[in-house]
């Protein structure tokens, strides 16, 4: 979905969301140097930020309410620890720091959201 769509009041989609936070991630990691200190961090990144997406989907075809409560909480905390490892990659590549900003950004805005799906379902099922 482009962001077009998105502001012609189409349905917001989360899967989509998700999977283009996970494409801008690889995107992003194709452009950091790599040193014996970025290659790590990098993976680990690609790891937690390709996952929110994955989880999402897992999320979505859950078996039972538990189940979902459960991936929704992955995606929770996969979105933050992709705050953590951006944050990480701009001090090790500071001429990068902005493009992981908004990366930053986009992973803490996920993490919200995860956050507020995680409470309402926490209060729901007890």
């Amino acid at each position: 979905m482009t962001n077009d769509k998105m502001t012609k009041g189409k349905k917001y989609d989360l899967e989509e969301r998700t999977a283009k936070f996970g494409e801008d991630i690889i995107k992003f990691a194709n452009k950091v140097p790599k040193t014996p200190i970025t290659i790590p961090l990098v993976e680990q990144l690609i790891k937690a930020g390709t996952s929110v997406g994955a989880n999402y989907c897992e999320a979505d075809d859950a078996e039972s309410k538990r189940d979902f409560q459960h991936k929704i909480g992955i995606c929770k905390k996969e979105s933050r620890e992709s705050k953590h490892w951006l944050r990480m990659i701009a001090i090790a590549v500071p001429e990068i720091k902005e493009e992981a900003r908004k990366l930053w950004r986009e992973a803490k805005e996920l993490n919200l959201i995860f956050n507020s799906i995680a409470k309402k379902l926490k209060i729901k099922l007890n």
